[in-house]
């Protein structure tokens, strides 16, 4: 695969992801409210999001066509999790985030052989030590401990890798 359409699929899934995201804690944040921890989350997210529109912009990227759907499949989500209790809501932050976690540095390792991505590679490298932070909080926060845990895991992160592919294709 040649360098520009690399990076066009990097942008593309990235940027859909972080829209995701966005969308996911603005739902938590409906109908938990103000939780410090989430504010602290999606104040993070949405700085992503800006950053991969920013790039798009730059590199002349249009986002998935799919973009509308995960906007409203999203929040969602993030209702469905925070009507579920906290807990849960962390749950799906812990899934979510897992995936993400993974997902950067397989996009770090793909780059690494050069330096021309370096650039790119410092915005997603911290950018992934943030979703970590986030898994680490909701951790902290008894995401592990929610109702249902096993099952809620497999069902968010399986809609996460499924997303993903899709936004990486188109």
């Amino acid at each position: 695969m040649d360098h520009s359409k690399k990076i066009e699929q990097i942008l593309r899934v990235n940027h859909a992801g972080e829209l995701g995201a966005r969308q996911i804690y603005k739902g938590m944040r409906k109908i938990l409210g103000n939780d410090p921890d989430l504010v602290l989350m999606a104040n993070q997210e949405e700085e992503h999001l800006k950053t991969f529109t920013k790039l798009m912009v730059e590199h002349k990227v249009k986002p998935t066509i799919f973009q509308p759907l995960w906007h409203v499949l999203s929040y969602g989500m993030g209702i469905t999790t925070a009507l579920m209790g906290k807990k849960a809501a962390h749950a799906c932050t812990i899934a979510v985030e897992e995936v993400i976690v993974d997902h950067y540095q397989n996009q770090i390792d793909s780059m690494a052989h050069s330096s021309e991505h370096k650039p790119l590679m410092d915005i997603i490298e911290k950018f992934k030590n943030e979703e970590n932070h986030h898994k680490e909080i909701a951790e902290q926060r008894g995401g592990k401990d929610a109702a249902g845990y096993d099952i809620l895991e497999k069902v968010v992160k399986s809609i996460t890798k499924t997303a993903i592919k899709i936004s990486t294709k188109i």
